[in-house]
């Protein structure tokens, strides 16, 4: 993304607005692009993090009913 705004900044200042224009919609492309992969990544942080914590419960719960009924034996 900078290597576009750069470069559109290059071809504004040697007088060629099109190809400034150019550069400038490739480097949105990119940001846009890229936060959305950021987003992806920390949706599927989240949901693990949801999924591991209920993992956890679960087997703590099944190790509380084990220990029970050890315990009532």
């Amino acid at each position: 993304m900078q290597k576009f705004q750069q470069l559109a900044k290059d071809a504004q200042s040697n007088g060629d607005p099109v190809l400034a224009q150019n550069y400038l919609q490739h480097a949105d492309h990119y940001l846009r692009r890229y936060n959305e992969l950021n987003d992806k990544k920390v949706n599927f942080s989240e949901k693990n993090k949801i999924s591991n914590n209920s993992l956890t419960k679960i087997e703590n719960k099944n190790e509380d009913d084990i220990n029970q009924s050890t315990n009532q034996s």
